[in-house]
């Protein structure tokens, strides 16, 4: 396109064609692909406790694509042998309890009194517009991500039920294999994640807040029962009192529970994330507990039904991927949505004869 600056009536200006700009990228730097580990090489690298190979599984094990999965699974069951000796600790609250920062207290405490390695595994929530999660957590824990015995990996939730990572569980296992005996999960704190969270670990812990005018609201059947210790953030300043009487609340609602199968009754406790006060007592509760649960036999048959019950879940997700994923259910899916948004049908009649088609057509084992 010409100026208009060199036509006849500007004779005296004359405007040249810039220079065309080179590329940002160095034509002359040749990336070097990094080389895929073995199967072998992966298990090495993870049980002389490789944080960077570790790192690596754990990116296999949350990948979707089909030829990682079948890698992931590989190196899961070599791994699987080493697994199964650590404290597992799942870590609750509402938006804003301070779980990243108790966790970032927490871990440097047990570092320093018990020694051993610590393994955080935070969850982010993803987004449902953008399907992007900001794993920012690490952030929070400024003084375990520069510990040279901590791993903390932030995880997406990905669309998983309730906020708990799909592959946070196999996750465990890997950490486990790498020498790592001490393994924190933080969940999103939204309700079911609870639940799942539950699943996987030996001691769950709750994180409350007082003084926010949420004490009775706070109390809810089903995240009380299944926690096994409650510790009320932030006892310091001029919310000390209102922590203690948060606390009494607390443990007056629990007596109104039925005794939990591990016969612990969870106790309640106050401590300050950001002082740091209280924590040693955290401590000294959970490791009481494991104690006890080992004496009466209840932490080897918790064990075993969340193997039972991770088993269960997997047929589940296998089946609905499947179910997904057949070419012959995604072509009638559309068809099926279109008849129900236009009121030919009900969602229920359209799904089962989406589910009818998808089991006519499975090859007869």
């Amino acid at each position: 396109m010409e100026h208009p600056e060199n036509s006849a009536e500007y004779a005296g200006l004359q405007v040249n064609s810039g220079v065309e700009q080179p590329s940002i990228i160095n034509p002359y730097l040749k990336r070097k692909k990094r080389r895929e580990l073995t199967v072998a090489e992966m298990v090495e690298g993870i049980r002389r406790g490789d944080v960077t190979v570790l790192s690596q599984a754990v990116t296999l094990v949350e990948s979707v694509n089909p030829d990682h999965q079948q890698r992931a699974q590989e190196v899961i069951e070599k791994c699987l042998p080493y697994s199964g000796h650590s404290i597992r600790v799942g870590i609750s609250g509402v938006p804003g309890a301070g779980k990243s920062t108790s966790i970032d207290e927490f871990g440097m405490h047990v570092l320093k009194e018990k020694g051993g390695k610590l393994a955080v595994l935070a969850i982010d929530p993803s987004s449902e517009r953008s399907k992007g999660s900001i794993l920012g957590d690490k952030t929070r824990m400024e003084k375990l991500a520069l510990h040279p015995d901590s791993f903390i990996r932030p995880s997406p939730t990905a669309g998983s039920l309730g906020g708990v990572a799909r592959k946070t569980r196999e996750t465990i296992i890997l950490c486990e294999a790498a020498g790592f005996d001490k393994i924190f999960v933080e969940t999103v704190g939204v309700g079911q994640s609870e639940t799942a969270c539950h699943s996987m670990v030996d001691f769950f812990l709750l994180i409350q807040l007082a003084g926010t005018g949420d004490e009775l609201q706070g109390i809810k059947r089903g995240i009380m029962e299944i926690s096994d210790g409650i510790v009320i953030n932030k006892c310091d300043g001029e919310n000390v009192d209102k922590c203690h009487m948060a606390a009494t609340n607390f443990r007056n609602a629990l007596h109104f529970f039925p005794m939990p199968e591990s016969g612990w009754l969870p106790k309640v406790l106050c401590y300050s994330g950001f002082y740091g006060y209280g924590i040693k007592e955290i401590w000294d509760m959970i490791y009481e507990y494991i104690a006890f649960v080992k004496a009466n036999g209840y932490f080897d048959y918790r064990r075993n039904e969340q193997s039972k019950y991770w088993m269960y879940e997997s047929i589940n997700e296998h089946l609905r991927n499947n179910f997904y994923h057949n070419p012959l259910i995604q072509e009638q899916l559309a068809v099926a949505e279109q008849t129900v948004l236009a009121g030919q049908q009900t969602s229920f009649t359209a799904a089962q004869q989406l589910l009818d088609t998808y089991f006519s057509n499975l090859q007869v084992l």
